[in-house]
């Protein structure tokens, strides 16, 4: 990206948990010190799939501008490399401009590959996938376990129900016989592409957990559930954006498999679940700086001003 008697050029990034208000802090630091957001949530990159993933409203992308938001179709596959490229694009234009690229999400695989690149693993095997994709069809839910075995790191990051990353974790182990966690954690080394200050809101668990329901019960109020009913109406409920933590368990409720507080009761432990691998990864990240939450922007805002 730069020459390597170059500088690398400055980010910050706002990451942390779901739940935890990494977003309306990156929001509020880009506009109180000229910057501009670079979505690195791994979920806000597809188009309709909107209340479940707490994208910013319209009015809030007019007044912070907003980059890595609505960049594909419901049913395209993103990966992390191409989230590289738009990002690097994106905040090479910010650079341009003369102000602060901001980088929110909690998406720790994106993060690391933006400031480390992708790591050297095996390309796609066609053959292999076929054979772990039967596996799954056969006995649904066997691939993870499988993963717990050979690769509990990689397994509590990703969800049970994120067929294509658990794919590709299991195909990395196959061919290599190294798991990908071990693959990543030695790219980690690799020289920085960007120089950057991570920081993290530190919640005290027990109210990230309350922070996180009473979102999801916004969102239901917000008309989650007719924005569910219309991507199944237009058969997008099998696409990868559908995947998303609480659109499995809206569309059980609308096929009157669940009740709707029984599916909003589920969407919540999943979220916390997810919350719990976030915090997992991100903790063993040791330059991120943990800041006791609720943050005092004005004290952040005076030290980048210094």
């Amino acid at each position: 990206m730069v020459s390597p008697d170059v500088e690398p050029p400055f980010i910050l990034i706002v990451c942390g948990p779901t739940g935890s208000g990494k977003g309306r802090l990156a929001r509020e630091l880009a506009r109180r010190t000229d910057g501009e957001v670079v979505s690195a949530d791994s979920r806000k990159i597809y188009k309709r799939i909107d209340i479940g993933t707490a994208k910013p409203t319209r009015k809030q992308r007019r007044e912070v501008p907003h980059h890595l938001i609505d960049v594909c179709g419901p049913e395209e596959v993103f990966t992390a490399a191409r989230f590289v490229d738009l990002a690097d694009e994106a905040i090479a234009g910010i650079l341009l401009r003369g102000r602060l690229p901001v980088v929110s999400g909690g998406t720790g695989l994106y993060l690391r590959a933006l400031l480390h690149g992708i790591a050297a693993v095996p390309p796609r095997d066609k053959e292999l996938r076929a054979r772990l994709l039967e596996q799954e069809s056969s006995t649904p839910g066997r691939l993870h376990r499988r993963l717990k075995q050979v690769d509990p790191t990689a397994a509590a990051q990703i969800p049970e129900g994120d067929l294509v990353r658990t794919v590709r974790a299991l195909e990395v182990y196959e061919l290599t016989g190294n798991p990908i966690s071990n693959h990543q954690s030695s790219h980690g080394f690799e020289p920085v592409r960007y120089r950057a200050r991570q920081i993290a809101p530190d919640w005290d668990r027990k109210e990230l957990y309350r922070r996180i329901d009473a979102r999801v019960e916004k969102m239901i109020a917000a008309g989650w559930l007719e924005e569910v009913r219309a991507l199944i109406q237009d058969d997008l409920d099998r696409s990868p954006a559908f995947k998303t933590v609480g659109y499995p368990q809206l569309k059980a409720h609308l096929g009157g498999g669940l009740t709707l507080p029984e599916a909003v009761a589920a969407i919540k432990q999943e979220h916390r679940r997810y919350a719990r691998r976030q915090l997992t990864w991100f903790r063993a990240v040791a330059k991120i700086e943990w800041l006791p939450a609720p943050i005092d922007v004005d004290t952040l805002v005076e030290e980048f001003e210094m």
